[in-house]
């Protein structure tokens, strides 16, 4: 069983952090990674700051430098830091898009095409309750743009692919319209693996641009009229009809393979 593991970010020498020698079996690299997670989420290094080059990390931590190469590729793989060749390593300054597109990246590499099925499973769970609170803590912004992006699908007919990025921003706007700043940050790394799927189900299932303008035009008009139970069974009815679609891309897809 492993020693418990004293995780402070380090002691101070001038201005300088310095960080504590590994003492434990666990994974030297994934250490190192916590230590300097825990100084930046401290704020012992602000955003732009620049962190200790890979010689004074390898004297602090006592290890090799292959185990801090190991540890920062980890750490700039995740958006925390910036490793700028020639310049040395800095705190990225964070934004949903370094959030977000780290999600993304580990659901690309970590997941197959059965992973259809589960996004539209998530979405379940998750956007009824977006629209709810989007028919609550809308304001006329939201509604103008929700507009707009019905009044694009309307207008956009073969192109299957910014029918796909259409229809996905009319979800990412209505979960800014509900005024919770988590919905968002989830919602976006789930969308921008949808497109794909998605262009794929409008090239397959012939009405289901028509199934999605119908079902969008509800959804907006009962988050206009502020009937937030209204807005939840819409979305809902949306989203079952998106799984049967799923279901019929999904079974077409396998039949052209067979």
């Amino acid at each position: 069983m492993l020693e418990e593991i004293n995780l402070t970010s380090g002691k101070k020498m001038g201005n300088e952090i310095v960080f504590s020698p590994l003492e434990s079996r666990e994974q030297i690299s994934s250490l190192i990674i916590r230590q300097i997670e825990k100084a930046i989420l401290d704020k012992k290094y602000l955003p732009g700051a620049k962190l200790p080059s890979e010689f004074d990390l390898c004297n602090q931590f006592g290890v090799s430098r292959t185990s801090v190469r190991e540890a920062l590729g980890t750490l700039e793989a995740q958006g925390l830091i910036v490793i700028q060749k020639g310049r040395g390593m800095f705190v990225n300054k964070l934004s949903s898009d370094t959030v977000t597109n780290s999600l993304r990246k580990y659901l690309v590499r970590m997941t197959d095409r059965n992973y259809v099925m589960d996004l539209v499973h998530a979405r379940q769970i998750l956007e009824p309750a977006i629209a709810f609170y989007a028919a609550l803590n809308h304001n006329d912004d939201d509604i103008k743009r929700l507009e707009e992006d019905i009044n694009k699908l309307k207008i956009c007919q073969e192109d299957y692919t910014e029918l796909a990025n259409i229809d996905t921003l009319f979800h990412l706007h209505l979960a800014r319209a509900s005024r919770n700043r988590i919905m968002p940050l989830l919602l976006d790394p789930i969308h921008k693996l949808i497109p794909e799927i998605k262009s794929s189900v409008y090239e397959t299932v012939g009405d289901a641009r028509d199934s999605a303008l119908i079902w969008h035009q509800k959804i907006l008009d009962a988050v206009i009229k502020r009937d937030a139970k209204a807005a939840r069974l819409a979305m809902e009815e949306h989203l079952t009809i998106a799984e049967e679609h799923a279901e019929r891309m999904l079974a077409a897809q396998k039949e052209t393979k067979s």
